[in-house]
Protein backbone atom coordinates (compact mmCIF):
# COMPACT_ATOMS: atom_id res chain seq x y z
CA UNK A 1 0.00 0.00 0.00
CA UNK A 2 1.16 3.15 -0.97
CA UNK A 3 1.04 6.32 1.69
CA UNK A 4 0.89 9.63 -0.27
CA UNK A 5 1.71 12.85 1.67
CA UNK A 6 -0.59 15.13 2.26
CA UNK A 7 -0.72 18.74 0.21
CA UNK A 8 -0.84 21.97 1.31
CA UNK A 9 -2.63 24.03 -1.04
CA UNK A 10 -0.10 25.97 -2.38
CA UNK A 11 1.52 22.66 -3.49
CA UNK A 12 -1.66 21.33 -5.10
CA UNK A 13 -2.88 24.71 -7.09
CA UNK A 14 1.27 24.81 -8.29
CA UNK A 15 0.82 21.36 -9.90
CA UNK A 16 0.29 20.83 -13.56
CA UNK A 17 -3.00 20.39 -15.21
CA UNK A 18 -2.22 16.66 -16.33
CA UNK A 19 -2.21 16.05 -12.67
CA UNK A 20 -6.01 16.72 -11.97
CA UNK A 21 -7.69 13.97 -9.54
CA UNK A 22 -4.08 12.42 -8.75
CA UNK A 23 -4.10 10.06 -5.59
CA UNK A 24 -2.25 12.99 -4.37
CA UNK A 25 -5.32 15.62 -5.10
CA UNK A 26 -8.10 13.15 -3.97
CA UNK A 27 -6.36 12.56 -0.49
CA UNK A 28 -5.79 16.18 0.18
CA UNK A 29 -9.80 16.73 -0.70
CA UNK A 30 -10.64 13.51 0.99
CA UNK A 31 -9.02 14.94 4.32
CA UNK A 32 -10.66 18.06 3.73
CA UNK A 33 -13.89 16.87 3.52
CA UNK A 34 -13.48 14.32 6.70
CA UNK A 35 -12.47 16.98 8.80
CA UNK A 36 -14.95 19.61 7.60
CA UNK A 37 -17.51 16.59 8.58
CA UNK A 38 -16.37 16.01 12.26
CA UNK A 39 -16.12 20.19 12.95
CA UNK A 40 -19.69 20.18 11.53
CA UNK A 41 -20.83 17.12 13.47
CA UNK A 42 -19.16 18.69 16.67
CA UNK A 43 -20.49 21.72 16.23
CA UNK A 44 -24.22 20.73 15.62
CA UNK A 45 -23.58 18.46 18.48
CA UNK A 46 -22.86 21.99 20.76
CA UNK A 47 -25.56 23.51 18.94
CA UNK A 48 -28.48 20.73 20.05
CA UNK A 49 -26.73 21.12 23.93
CA UNK A 50 -27.20 25.42 23.68
CA UNK A 51 -30.66 24.80 22.51
CA UNK A 52 -31.61 22.02 25.23
CA UNK A 53 -29.46 23.84 27.92
CA UNK A 54 -31.75 27.00 28.77
CA UNK A 55 -34.82 27.28 30.19
CA UNK A 56 -37.75 30.17 29.53
CA UNK A 57 -37.38 31.72 33.38
CA UNK A 58 -37.35 35.47 34.27
CA UNK A 59 -39.15 38.22 33.26
CA UNK A 60 -40.58 38.79 29.97
CA UNK A 61 -37.89 40.14 28.11
CA UNK A 62 -35.71 37.12 29.30
CA UNK A 63 -38.12 35.14 27.66
CA UNK A 64 -38.37 36.97 24.77
CA UNK A 65 -34.23 37.42 24.61
CA UNK A 66 -34.08 33.18 24.80
CA UNK A 67 -36.96 32.73 22.13
CA UNK A 68 -35.02 34.87 19.50
CA UNK A 69 -31.65 32.89 20.83
CA UNK A 70 -33.74 29.66 20.24
CA UNK A 71 -34.90 30.68 16.83
CA UNK A 72 -31.01 31.55 16.26
CA UNK A 73 -30.07 28.31 17.27
CA UNK A 74 -32.91 26.61 15.06
CA UNK A 75 -31.63 28.54 11.71
CA UNK A 76 -27.88 27.71 12.65
CA UNK A 77 -28.35 24.20 13.43
CA UNK A 78 -30.47 23.68 10.28
CA UNK A 79 -27.93 25.34 7.70
CA UNK A 80 -25.46 23.34 9.14
CA UNK A 81 -27.29 20.26 9.28
CA UNK A 82 -27.96 20.39 5.41
CA UNK A 83 -23.98 20.72 4.91
CA UNK A 84 -24.24 16.92 5.79
CA UNK A 85 -25.43 15.44 3.11
CA UNK A 86 -23.41 17.64 0.73
CA UNK A 87 -20.30 16.26 2.64
CA UNK A 88 -21.42 12.72 2.16
CA UNK A 89 -21.91 12.91 -1.31
CA UNK A 90 -18.43 14.84 -2.17
CA UNK A 91 -17.14 11.91 -0.10
CA UNK A 92 -19.01 9.55 -2.76
CA UNK A 93 -18.21 11.16 -5.62
CA UNK A 94 -14.38 11.18 -4.36
CA UNK A 95 -14.71 7.16 -3.78
CA UNK A 96 -16.10 6.99 -7.23
CA UNK A 97 -13.86 8.46 -8.73
CA UNK A 98 -16.15 11.43 -9.51
CA UNK A 99 -15.25 14.09 -7.55
CA UNK A 100 -13.37 17.05 -8.78
CA UNK A 101 -15.55 16.59 -12.26
CA UNK A 102 -18.73 18.64 -12.91
CA UNK A 103 -21.91 16.49 -12.68
CA UNK A 104 -23.86 18.31 -15.73
CA UNK A 105 -20.61 18.89 -18.43
CA UNK A 106 -18.10 16.27 -16.80
CA UNK A 107 -15.56 18.75 -17.48
CA UNK A 108 -12.94 19.66 -14.39
CA UNK A 109 -14.27 21.70 -11.61
CA UNK A 110 -11.11 22.95 -10.90
CA UNK A 111 -8.84 23.05 -7.76
CA UNK A 112 -9.30 26.65 -6.80
CA UNK A 113 -13.08 26.35 -6.63
CA UNK A 114 -12.94 23.21 -4.72
CA UNK A 115 -10.40 24.70 -2.40
CA UNK A 116 -13.13 27.58 -1.75
CA UNK A 117 -16.04 24.69 -1.66
CA UNK A 118 -14.99 20.89 -1.70
CA UNK A 119 -18.62 20.29 -1.73
CA UNK A 120 -18.72 21.70 -5.38
CA UNK A 121 -20.84 19.62 -7.98
CA UNK A 122 -20.87 22.10 -10.62
CA UNK A 123 -17.85 24.09 -12.79
CA UNK A 124 -18.60 27.80 -12.49
CA UNK A 125 -19.85 27.81 -15.64
CA UNK A 126 -22.26 25.35 -15.21
CA UNK A 127 -23.40 27.00 -11.75
CA UNK A 128 -24.17 30.13 -13.20
CA UNK A 129 -25.91 28.62 -15.80
CA UNK A 130 -28.09 26.76 -13.37
CA UNK A 131 -28.61 30.20 -11.51
CA UNK A 132 -29.17 32.17 -14.35
CA UNK A 133 -32.25 29.46 -14.92
CA UNK A 134 -33.45 29.83 -11.14
CA UNK A 135 -35.18 33.15 -11.74
CA UNK A 136 -37.39 32.07 -14.62
CA UNK A 137 -38.34 28.90 -13.21
CA UNK A 138 -40.09 30.56 -10.24
CA UNK A 139 -41.93 32.32 -12.60
CA UNK A 140 -43.30 29.52 -14.42
CA UNK A 141 -43.84 27.52 -11.19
Amino acid sequence: MTVISLLNPQQLLAMPESDYMNPAQQAFFRQCLLEEQQKLLQHIDALKRDIDGGELTGDEADKAAREEDLRLLFRQLDRESRLLPKIAAALTRLYNGEYGYCLETGEPIGLARLLLRPTAELSIEAKTAQEMREPHLRKRG
